[in-house]
């Protein structure tokens, strides 16, 4: 130390005071940056790729070529707009006279059949999770009679009010909730997932004092907690998964929190490989730091609640661990109700009260929310909860049992097939695909001609089918089955063969450093869902 001292000592002795200070504060805001710089959550490596790309976008040649590509695959996206719609009106402004009954029933039935997917016999990975005649028209029934009811004014409409409690209720029964427990129901699973990550949020803030807040999920968490995150304010630390389970790795969970920390995520399932989270683990770091735990469930939710009673075994995931604080789930997916319903559960009332929005100061009276939307629709609420009585215990129990032992027949016929395999262990009714002997986007591409609609996922490339009650149907597994080993026979012809059209685009964009041009294609490819063709407008 002495030796230190001396070295120091001699360095400065010829400086006089403002140079020292200023070399010593220019070293120590140096040591900062250098520090920062080298500890991202990203390595240097991927930082510098970044960073040249997007150098690179000002060289005047590259800019244009770039430009010149998103117009060409503006052009592309346009053009699939306006082959869906080839031969049908489309209207954009009013009629001069209203149309009667028949006419709009009419039209509306024609615009709900535009596509080529037939969805109704199960050739579509979800989306549509039940396609029962019956369930339809008392949906549509309920929903006539509830239509113009608003859960804003319960003293107006308490009736919804009461409907929406007991929808909750029997919720919170179903995932092991007590007394304490409570929620709301929210438009969809996105919804949910961001009130969750606001209630976090500002419950952190006035409780621990936290002003930077960060959440803790696995990177195969939903893109709803991103979304969440760039509403909110909040810092996505995303976190890697074990590469045999592909699940998320708790070791690395652990190493991502900090003291800025309001929340750890774990799904079940995730959406791309359908595999569980250890929400046990989970659960046991959050009581460890103090810090809540959101359960994901919006996916299988409605399976996993009954599947121990169907005779599957679960591992624990929901309030009956202490550490799980809350859990979104969806019950327009399994529970069967229209689109636009899901619900968010808490297991503690102060966590939902910072979930609430409340507004003491303005003219118009004292507003208070509970959910994003103000007005919202009683029509949803009542027909979720119609749909819940419609089935009862015992309805979701036999539809969970045939779902799941379709999904188990499936893998397993899937299983010894030599070219693909499956990614991790299927939890519930999602199971994904890769190859390594083959661009397994090619195996998406041959099902499409034979009219299945698979979803596409990446890093790495694979493909996943969520099996519903649709495909439940006698035949509907055989009938995929067999196509997807005649697809195999002819990819394994030319397995060298590269994938074309949009997947190939879609396969190339995994590539690109600069996230950011893969922002624009994907702006380009939603701009196109509202392109209406020129000579079809009316």
């Amino acid at each position: 130390m002495n030796t230190v001292k001396e070295l120091i000592n001699n360095s400065f002795k010829e400086k006089e005071p403002w140079q020292i200070v200023t070399i010593t504060t220019g070293s120590v805001l140096g040591a900062v940056w250098v520090w920062n710089f080298c500890n991202q959550d990203e390595s240097i490596v991927v930082r510098s790729k970044k960073k040249l790309f997007k150098l690179a976008r000002y060289i005047p040649s590259v800019r244009e070529q770039i430009e010149r590509e998103l117009n060409n695959l503006n052009e592309t996206f346009e053009n699939e707009s306006k082959n869906r719609l080839q031969g049908i009106q489309c209207v954009t402004t009013l009629p001069k006279n209203g149309l009667n009954h028949e006419q709009v029933i009419e039209a509306v039935k024609q615009s709900v059949q535009i596509g080529d997917y037939d969805w109704k016999n199960g050739k579509v990975s979800g989306t549509v999770y039940r396609n029962d005649e019956k369930l339809i028209k008392l949906m549509a029934e309920v929903y006539g009679i509830a239509s113009y009811t608003n859960p804003l004014h319960p003293d107006v409409f308490p009736g919804v009010c009461k409907m929406e409690a007991e929808v909750v209720r029997i919720s919170c029964h179903l995932f092991h909730g007590n007394d304490e427990s409570c929620g709301t129901m929210t438009s969809g699973g996105t919804e949910s997932i961001i009130l969750a990550c606001k209630a976090y949020r500002d419950y952190a803030r006035e409780v621990k004092g936290i002003k930077h807040p960060e959440m803790v999920v696995p990177v195969t968490a939903h893109s709803a907690f991103d979304k969440a995150a760039q509403y909110l304010n909040i810092k996505v630390r995303a976190v890697p998964l074990n590469p045999k389970s592909f699940t998320v790795s708790i070791n690395a969970m652990k190493k991502a929190i900090s003291r800025n920390t309001i929340m750890l995520v774990g799904s079940t399932p995730n959406f791309p490989y359908g595999t569980m989270d250890n929400i046990e683990e989970i659960s046991k770091l959050g009581l460890k730091y103090n810090i809540p735990v959101h359960v994901d469930a919006c996916l299988g939710g409605f399976l996993l609640c009954f599947m121990p009673a169907a005779g599957f075994d679960v591992p624990p995931f929901d309030f009956i661990l202490p550490g799980v604080t809350s859990i979104s789930a969806d019950t327009h997916k399994y529970g069967y109700a229209p689109k636009g319903s899901s619900v968010i559960l808490y297991s503690d009332k102060k966590y939902r009260h910072h979930q609430f929005t409340i507004t003491t100061d303005w003219p118009g009276g004292i507003y208070g929310s509970p959910t994003i939307n103000g007005s919202r629709a009683g029509g949803i609420i009542a027909a979720c909860w119609a749909s819940m009585m419609h089935f009862g215990y015992d309805g979701y129990l036999e539809s969970t049992r045939k779902i799941i032992q379709t999904t188990k027949y499936l893998e397993s016929k899937l299983r010894e097939l030599d070219s693909i395999y499956i990614i991790g262990t299927p939890g519930t009714s999602v199971i994904a695909l890769g190859s390594n002997k083959f661009h397994i986007y090619r195996l998406s591409e041959g099902l499409a001609a034979r009219g299945w609609n698979l979803n596409t996922l990446q890093f790495p490339s694979a493909i996943h089918l969520c099996i519903t009650y649709v495909h439940t149907q006698p035949g509907v597994a055989d009938t995929f089955l067999d196509d997807v080993r005649n697809v195999l026979i002819e990819i394994n012809k030319t397995p060298d063969v590269s994938v074309e059209g949009r997947l190939a685009m879609y396969g190339m964009s995994q590539s690109l450093p600069d996230r950011s041009v893969v922002g624009d294609l994907t702006r380009l490819f939603i701009d196109s869902m509202y392109f209406i063709p020129e000579e079809e407008k009316n």
